[in-house]
């Protein structure tokens, strides 16, 4: 008889785990899906178990409510049942490893308890958590029948329990949510892609490409602009002989036209308005005639609202204002594509000549428009806060006066010094030859890393 009892108690002990499991993979399966993921099911197969899937989402608080009472109530009555079993096996071990008559119990229970409580979290808990983690549709489909007849067995106490704990919810200034947020934000989105990209799901070039994207919101206006310093541009009173020799010289299309500076920019005249004027009097009609308004944008409009401006205006160009009213710089339709795309050339570009950053022998040679918050992705050096945007700002932060071609400067250094892709045995300081100047401007300059002790023996 006690032969047959013990049998029953292992089985029911199994059975119970069992249980356990059930719960849990019901539990971790259901939070991990998206109700894209679910609602995708229902579309494609359109079953029992995709309906059911599908409603035990839409109430997930009162079915996660019946899971954590169906893993408790499982639990406990595993213990109840494996432990005096257990607890009767260790018995006569422990009377005959010769311990006193008033410990052999308590150590015998605590024994059973150990091992029972084991078994329960290995078999119970652990595996069917790491098993909905993985296929959590799959799992998802299996369980979720059995968990909500379960559910709407004990509706009654589910209900009581549930409305207490959003009692005490409440109380704490939280609202309870039925359903998980479905939604992700641009961030969660982007670190997703990056995962994604470091485990090999995305290539390199679309998870730059999506990144990319996700973060066009985060910029400004000057962040995509064309600094003025920069920009190609015609008196009022240039000729349209003047168009087609400077769109010869610099390969644009686009020109703004302003009268005495670009504070006073009057609109922008493309090319192609050159060929509406008979070839003789292209000496004599000027391209204030023939230039066109162009949106005003301030430079601190976010890119959404940048991106939206240039695609409806005409020109698909806009001027893009500073503090003071003054011209800071322009935005063009291809600025905000490469924000997304990275550099993109035409036959009319010089790719080599153009790009913002080449990797060479001694280091990298950087254009001195790139950004400082391009730096670390691009050469893996982090620049210090400061008045400034762009490499050419922090060297001339560095130097304390107007750079000119061949000045070498000490980067400031940062508690970041590279970042571990671009590490080749080197750590310590960065330092930068001016090679380019354009007026005051630094055109191009070569980032150096090297150690702690040659940037002592170069600078002191």
């Amino acid at each position: 008889m006690d032969i047959l009892l013990n049998l029953a108690a292992i089985l029911g002990f199994i059975a119970l785990t069992a249980g356990t499991g059930l719960f849990v993979a019901f539990e971790f399966a259901l939070t991990g899906l998206e109700r894209s993921a679910i609602d995708g099911d229902v579309r494609k197969r359109g079953d029992g178990p995709a309906k059911a899937l599908e409603s035990a989402h839409n109430r997930l608080s009162f079915h996660l409510s019946g899971a954590q009472l169906g893993i408790t109530l499982t639990t406990l009555a595993t213990g109840f049942l494996a432990e005096p079993v257990l607890a009767g096996y260790f018995t006569p071990l422990l009377e005959w490893a010769g311990l006193p008559n008033a410990a052999v119990t308590p150590i015998a229970l605590a024994l059973a308890m150990v091992i029972a409580t084991g078994l329960s979290m290995i078999y119970g808990e652990l595996v069917p958590k790491n098993i909905a983690i993985t296929v959590p549709l799959g799992v998802a489909r299996v369980v979720a029948r059995p968990v909500m007849a379960f559910n709407w067995l004990f509706y009654a106490i589910i209900q009581v329990m549930n409305a207490t704990a959003n009692w005490l919810v409440r109380r704490l200034g939280i609202e309870p949510a039925d359903e998980l947020a479905s939604a992700r934000s641009p961030q969660e989105l982007g670190a997703l892609v990056r995962n994604s990209a470091q485990h090999g799901s995305l290539d390199q070039a679309k998870a730059q490409m999506l990144d990319r994207s996700l973060r066009f919101g985060e910029t400004s206006a000057e962040d995509l602009m064309t600094p003025r310093s920069t920009i190609d541009w015609l008196p009022v009173d240039a000729t349209v002989a003047d168009l087609l020799e400077i769109s010869h010289d610099t390969g644009r299309s686009r020109f703004p036209v302003a009268d005495g500076d670009l504070d006073n920019t009057i609109g922008v005249v493309h090319v192609k308005e050159a060929f509406t004027v008979p070839a003789a009097r292209r000496g004599e009609v000027t391209v204030g005639s023939l230039a066109r308004p162009v949106p005003v944008l301030p430079q601190s409009l976010d890119g959404d609202s940048v991106l939206e401006a240039v695609r409806s205006a005409g020109s698909q160009i806009v001027l893009i204002a500073d503090e003071y009213g003054g011209t800071a710089g322009i935005v063009t339709i291809e600025d905000v594509v490469e924000e997304i795309l990275g550099e993109v050339y035409d036959e009319y570009d010089d790719a080599e000549a153009e790009q913002e950053v080449r990797r060479i022998v001694e280091g990298w040679d950087c254009s001195g428009l790139v950004r400082v918050d391009d730096l670390p992705a691009e050469v893996g050096y982090f620049a210090p806060e400061g008045d400034y945007e762009t490499l050419g700002g922090l060297l001339m932060a560095a130097l304390g006066r107007i750079p000119e071609e061949g000045d070498v400067a000490l980067l400031p250094q940062t508690d970041r010094d590279q970042l571990d892709e671009f590490e080749s045995g080197i750590s310590g300081r960065w330092c930068a030859r001016i090679t380019a100047m354009d007026g005051r401007r630094v055109d191009r300059a070569l980032l150096i890393p090297m150690s702690d002790a040659r940037a002592k023996e170069l600078f002191g």
